[in-house]
Protein backbone atom coordinates (compact mmCIF):
# COMPACT_ATOMS: atom_id res chain seq x y z
CA UNK A 1 0.00 0.00 0.00
CA UNK A 2 1.08 3.45 -0.74
CA UNK A 3 0.82 6.35 0.86
CA UNK A 4 0.97 9.76 -0.19
CA UNK A 5 2.25 12.61 1.84
CA UNK A 6 -0.68 15.16 3.22
CA UNK A 7 -0.94 17.59 0.57
CA UNK A 8 0.04 20.67 1.79
CA UNK A 9 -2.18 23.77 1.18
CA UNK A 10 -1.58 26.98 -1.16
CA UNK A 11 -0.36 29.65 0.74
CA UNK A 12 -2.87 32.30 1.16
CA UNK A 13 -3.34 34.80 -1.77
CA UNK A 14 -1.97 38.60 -0.45
CA UNK A 15 -6.16 39.41 -0.09
CA UNK A 16 -6.51 36.78 2.42
CA UNK A 17 -3.52 37.73 4.00
CA UNK A 18 -4.75 41.37 4.20
CA UNK A 19 -8.33 40.30 5.77
CA UNK A 20 -6.38 37.89 8.46
CA UNK A 21 -4.64 41.16 9.44
CA UNK A 22 -7.80 43.38 9.27
CA UNK A 23 -9.83 40.74 11.25
CA UNK A 24 -6.58 40.56 13.90
CA UNK A 25 -6.83 44.19 14.30
CA UNK A 26 -10.54 44.47 15.03
CA UNK A 27 -11.25 41.15 16.23
CA UNK A 28 -8.16 40.42 18.52
CA UNK A 29 -7.39 44.10 19.87
CA UNK A 30 -9.43 43.37 22.89
CA UNK A 31 -7.79 46.17 24.65
CA UNK A 32 -10.14 48.79 23.89
CA UNK A 33 -13.11 46.52 24.86
CA UNK A 34 -11.67 46.06 28.24
CA UNK A 35 -10.73 49.54 28.92
CA UNK A 36 -14.67 50.20 27.93
CA UNK A 37 -15.89 47.28 30.29
CA UNK A 38 -13.40 48.75 32.82
CA UNK A 39 -14.94 52.50 32.69
CA UNK A 40 -18.90 51.28 32.15
CA UNK A 41 -19.03 48.62 34.75
CA UNK A 42 -20.86 46.07 32.25
CA UNK A 43 -20.30 43.68 29.70
CA UNK A 44 -19.10 44.30 26.21
CA UNK A 45 -22.31 42.69 24.63
CA UNK A 46 -24.53 45.79 27.16
CA UNK A 47 -22.30 48.61 25.75
CA UNK A 48 -23.17 46.94 22.35
CA UNK A 49 -26.86 47.13 22.98
CA UNK A 50 -26.71 50.59 24.92
CA UNK A 51 -24.68 52.34 21.82
CA UNK A 52 -27.37 50.86 19.62
CA UNK A 53 -30.22 52.75 21.56
CA UNK A 54 -28.06 55.57 21.94
CA UNK A 55 -28.33 55.85 18.17
CA UNK A 56 -32.24 55.99 18.22
CA UNK A 57 -35.42 53.92 19.77
CA UNK A 58 -35.79 50.87 18.86
CA UNK A 59 -38.09 47.63 19.83
CA UNK A 60 -36.80 44.71 21.60
CA UNK A 61 -37.43 42.64 18.65
CA UNK A 62 -35.59 44.94 16.13
CA UNK A 63 -32.82 46.00 18.96
CA UNK A 64 -32.27 41.25 19.31
CA UNK A 65 -32.56 41.06 15.93
CA UNK A 66 -29.21 43.57 15.36
CA UNK A 67 -27.49 42.31 18.21
CA UNK A 68 -27.90 38.76 16.28
CA UNK A 69 -29.27 37.16 19.70
CA UNK A 70 -32.78 36.27 20.90
CA UNK A 71 -35.01 37.86 22.34
CA UNK A 72 -35.00 36.63 25.98
CA UNK A 73 -31.50 37.45 26.11
CA UNK A 74 -32.16 40.81 25.12
CA UNK A 75 -34.80 41.30 27.09
CA UNK A 76 -32.63 40.68 30.13
CA UNK A 77 -29.99 43.08 28.83
CA UNK A 78 -31.93 45.54 28.51
CA UNK A 79 -33.46 44.66 31.97
CA UNK A 80 -29.95 45.51 33.76
CA UNK A 81 -29.61 48.62 31.68
CA UNK A 82 -33.03 50.27 32.78
CA UNK A 83 -31.78 49.26 36.36
CA UNK A 84 -28.80 51.45 35.64
CA UNK A 85 -30.56 54.15 34.87
CA UNK A 86 -29.72 53.96 31.06
CA UNK A 87 -32.13 52.98 29.30
CA UNK A 88 -36.40 53.51 29.59
CA UNK A 89 -38.96 50.99 27.92
CA UNK A 90 -42.44 51.84 26.99
CA UNK A 91 -45.43 50.71 25.68
CA UNK A 92 -45.12 50.50 21.86
CA UNK A 93 -48.07 52.77 20.52
CA UNK A 94 -48.18 50.95 17.02
CA UNK A 95 -48.13 47.30 19.21
CA UNK A 96 -49.24 47.63 22.79
CA UNK A 97 -47.99 44.05 23.15
CA UNK A 98 -43.88 45.22 22.21
CA UNK A 99 -41.60 47.80 23.93
CA UNK A 100 -39.67 50.58 22.84
CA UNK A 101 -36.35 51.04 24.33
CA UNK A 102 -34.83 54.39 24.75
CA UNK A 103 -31.77 56.23 25.81
CA UNK A 104 -31.60 57.98 29.53
CA UNK A 105 -29.62 61.38 29.72
CA UNK A 106 -27.27 59.34 31.88
CA UNK A 107 -27.35 56.56 29.26
CA UNK A 108 -26.51 58.89 26.34
CA UNK A 109 -23.55 60.07 28.49
CA UNK A 110 -22.37 56.63 29.05
CA UNK A 111 -22.67 55.54 24.98
CA UNK A 112 -20.80 58.85 23.83
CA UNK A 113 -17.83 57.78 26.81
CA UNK A 114 -17.82 54.00 25.17
CA UNK A 115 -17.75 55.97 21.82
CA UNK A 116 -15.10 58.22 22.70
CA UNK A 117 -12.80 55.00 24.30
CA UNK A 118 -14.06 52.42 21.16
CA UNK A 119 -12.77 55.30 18.66
CA UNK A 120 -9.39 56.09 20.10
CA UNK A 121 -6.73 54.87 17.65
CA UNK A 122 -4.57 52.48 19.50
CA UNK A 123 -0.60 53.70 19.66
CA UNK A 124 0.76 51.14 16.81
CA UNK A 125 -2.17 53.04 14.09
CA UNK A 126 -0.85 56.89 15.58
CA UNK A 127 2.94 55.66 15.25
CA UNK A 128 3.07 54.96 11.80
CA UNK A 129 4.37 57.32 9.02
CA UNK A 130 1.64 59.95 7.83
CA UNK A 131 2.31 58.21 4.37
CA UNK A 132 1.22 54.83 5.68
CA UNK A 133 -1.45 56.60 7.03
CA UNK A 134 -2.88 58.39 3.88
CA UNK A 135 -2.90 54.98 2.51
CA UNK A 136 -4.54 53.03 4.96
CA UNK A 137 -7.09 55.52 4.85
CA UNK A 138 -7.37 55.21 1.20
CA UNK A 139 -7.76 51.86 1.01
CA UNK A 140 -10.06 51.24 4.20
CA UNK A 141 -12.52 54.05 3.02
CA UNK A 142 -12.49 51.90 -0.33
CA UNK A 143 -13.30 48.30 1.51
CA UNK A 144 -15.45 50.06 3.61
CA UNK A 145 -17.75 51.90 0.72
CA UNK A 146 -21.18 50.45 -0.44
CA UNK A 147 -19.93 47.12 -2.25
CA UNK A 148 -16.68 46.99 -0.18
CA UNK A 149 -15.61 44.02 2.12
CA UNK A 150 -17.75 45.59 5.12
CA UNK A 151 -20.43 44.24 2.98
CA UNK A 152 -19.17 40.54 2.73
CA UNK A 153 -20.14 38.05 4.44
CA UNK A 154 -17.56 36.96 6.79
Amino acid sequence: MTTHPPSTPPPPSAAERAWGNIRQIVLGGNERRKEVVEALGMSFFRVKALRRIARGPVTLRDLADELLTDRPYTTLVVADLAERGLVERTANPADRRSKIVSVTEEGRAAAERAERILGAPPSALLALPEEDLAALDRITAKLAAPGGAAGSPE
